[in-house]
């Protein structure tokens, strides 16, 4: 009975050896370069997608076809230098543009642009983020009272002064109708303040009456357009020139003055958007300001990029927002009439010569 037990016992050791044999010269054996390859390229995907840097973009709205341009211009910019970007916009609403901007930084962006719908209530947005780790740069419009990273916008107190200075070439007396933008914007602040740099001398002077001055609440067109009758009304139509903040409300400034016969009453605007454009060369409009939207996207796209990799940035300007100096790059935008359109948005391709003449 030992005999067969042993014989057994000797068997089992014997596979047990082998076994063992096998799986070290597996183990050992040399790993060919094809496998090697194989697993390098797989250890650079995932560090590709770990490091993939993405951009919050949170926007106050997509209502005038600026915002839409604003849109797709920092998307591909951003794309085009390898990062990715979530994009939501507020439809105005301060409080969906605060949910939304939580939402991209609890999502683990990498840093937060935004355009504020009101410049003051989006602090709270700066301070989140902040606490996140996450920097923010403010696009087109300004935070205020807020330590925000970095500001990339055109110049608009230029923006107001070359409005101002077109105009009083062609109205250098009279009375002036001021259509502001949204009391809540920063930005419109700065545009008025750019306005009344060039006219404060002159209304001084006596030269220059300002016989209406108004916000536009929200940017909304339509209160333009109520408050260009306002105006009228109260000055029994006697109004020499209107300067309003951007092209939807000077459209709707001219729409008021048509109804009363007033077809030429000079308005400037500013944003050369297609339908000012098209105003401008029918007559309608006397300018707008041109501010290459590509060059604003891809400014802040870049400088976004950098400031997730943790870059020194070296800036042209620093603005006081109410409670820090702001690092900040301000473009140079550019005054547009009838006589530098094909020179300018057309030539830019930003509006086609068909669209702007409407072939």
């Amino acid at each position: 009975m030992k005999r067969p037990l042993m014989k057994l016992t000797f068997l089992w050791c014997m596979l047990i050896f082998i076994f063992v044999v096998t799986a070290c010269d597996q183990n050992n054996r040399p790993v060919n370069q094809e496998e090697l390859n194989r697993g390098t390229e797989t250890d650079e995907e995932h560090l590709e997608v770990d490091d993939k840097i993405t951009i919050g973009f949170a926007m106050d709205t997509l209502a005038e076809e600026r915002w839409l341009r604003d849109r797709e211009l920092f998307k591909e910019a951003v794309e085009a230098l390898g990062a990715e970007v979530k994009i939501f916009a507020s439809r105005g609403d301060d409080a969906l543009q605060i949910l939304q901007a939580e939402t991209l930084i609890n999502e683990g962006i990498d840093v937060l642009v935004i355009v504020p719908h009101n410049a003051e209530s989006t602090a709270m947005i700066v301070n989140k983020a902040h606490s996140a780790g996450i920097k923010v740069l403010s696009y087109d419009r300004l935070v205020r009272n807020s330590e925000i990273d970095l500001y990339v916008s055109y110049d608009n107190e230029l923006v107001g002064e070359l409005q101002a200075k077109a105009i009083t070439q062609i109205a250098p007396k009279g009375k002036y109708v001021y259509i502001g933008g949204a009391e809540t914007d920063y930005n419109a602040h700065l545009l008025k303040k750019g306005v009344f740099n060039i006219l404060q001398p002159l209304i001084d002077k006596g030269d220059i009456t300002i016989v209406y001055d108004q916000w536009t609440k929200e940017w909304v067109p339509d209160h333009a357009f109520a408050n260009m009758r306002e105006a009228l009304n109260a000055n029994n139509n006697e109004v020499d020139a209107v300067i309003a903040a951007n092209d939807a409300t000077a459209g709707k400034a001219i729409q008021a003055l048509a109804e009363q016969g007033l077809t030429n009453i000079p308005v400037v605007g500013q944003d050369a958007d297609l339908a000012g454009a098209q105003r401008i060369v029918e007559g309608t409009q006397t300018m707008t300001i041109y501010k290459p939207l590509k060059d604003l996207a891809e400014q802040a796209a870049d400088l976004a990029i950098r400031l997730a990799k943790g870059e020194e940035i070296v800036v042209d300007r620093i603005i006081n927002n109410g409670k820090s100096e702001v690092p900040s790059m301000l473009l140079s935008p550019i005054a547009v009439d009838k006589g530098n359109i094909e020179d300018t948005i057309i030539a830019d391709g930003f509006h086609s010569r068909e669209e702007v003449y409407k072939d």
